[in-house]
C-alpha cells in the first residue's frame, strides 16, 4: 500500500493525534521560540518504505492551524504538493523510524535535557540509575541502570544521522542532541508520550541529585 492510497480517514486520525499532542506540549512550554518537532508514521512500514506527518518548519507550535504538518516518505521528502517545508531535522526523525519500526517520535528542548547533555558529554551518556521511572521504558530491572545516548550536535543535520545508526540503543527509546534536546519514540503517540515525560523526569532528577551531591563535598 502506498502513501496515495491511503484513506482521507487514516491520515485524518494522524493529524489529530499529533495536533493534541502539539497542543499539550505547547501549554507545557516544551516548544520555545518554534523549536523541537513531532512525527508519526502512517500507513505500512519498511525499513525501506514508510511515510509519517511531521510539523511543518517554523510554525509557532502554540497555534493550530491547518498548515502545522505534512506528510513525507522515508527519505524525508513530502508525499503530496505543499509549499510548506518539513521540519530542518526530518532526516533524523527517517534514520529512527528506519532503525526501530516505531510508530512516533517527538523532539523537545528543555533546561534539564540540554543540561545534562552538557554535564555528561565527555561520557558520551547520561548514566541513571536505579530510579523508578526506568520502568516506563519497561525496564523492569530491581536498581535498573541505563545510559542515555548523546550525540555530537551540527548545524548541518546530515552529519548527525551516520552517529543516529551508530549510537542507538535497541533498550533506550531515546537519543540527546548536545545542548540540543531529547528525541524520544514509541510503538504509538502514546507510548511515545509516556518514554518523553520519563526522560524528561529523569534528567531533571539527575541533573538535580548531581547539584546536591556536590555541595556535600
Amino acid at each position: 500500500m502506498s502513501f496515495a492510497s491511503l484513506t482521507l480517514e487514516a491520515k485524518q486520525q494522524v493529524l489529530g493525534e499529533l495536533s493534541a499532542i502539539k497542543a499539550d506540549f505547547a501549554a507545557r512550554g516544551f516548544f520555545p521560540g518554534t523549536s523541537g518537532n513531532l512525527s508519526m508514521r502512517v500507513g505500512p512500514y519498511t525499513p525501506e518504505e514508510f511515510s509519517f506527518a511531521i510539523t511543518a518548519s517554523g510554525k509557532d507550535k502554540s497555534q493550530s492551524t491547518p498548515e502545522d504538518f505534512l506528510f513525507v516518505d522515508q527519505n524525508g521528502k513530502p508525499c503530496e504538493n505543499t509549499a510548506l517545508k518539513p521540519s530542518a531535522e526530518t532526516l533524523i526523525h527517517c534514520e529512527i523510524y528506519r532503525l526501530t519500526g516505531c510508530g512516533a517520535i517527538f523532539h523537545i528542548h528543555s533546561v534539564f535535557n540540554s543540561l545534562v547533555s552538557e554535564l555528561f558529554w565527555e561520557r558520551r551518556a547520561v548514566p541513571i540509575e536505579g530510579i523508578e521511572l526506568i520502568k516506563a521504558f519497561n525496564i523492569w530491572e530491581e536498581e535498573a541502570i541505563i545510559d542515555v545516548p548523546i550525540l555530537s550536535n551540527f548545524t548541518d543535520v546530515p552529519r548527525i544521522v551516520p552517529e543516529v545508526s551508530e549510537r542507538i540503543d535497541v533498550r533506550i527509546p531515546g537519543i540527546l542532541l548536545r545542548k540540543h534536546g531529547i528525541y524520544a519514540w514509541g510503538r504509538d503517540a502514546f507510548e511515545a508520550k509516556r518514554h518523553l515525560e520519563a526522560f524528561e523526569f529523569l534528567f531533571e532528577y539527575v541533573y538535580r541529585w548531581q547539584l546536591l551531591t556536590n555541595h556535600k563535598q
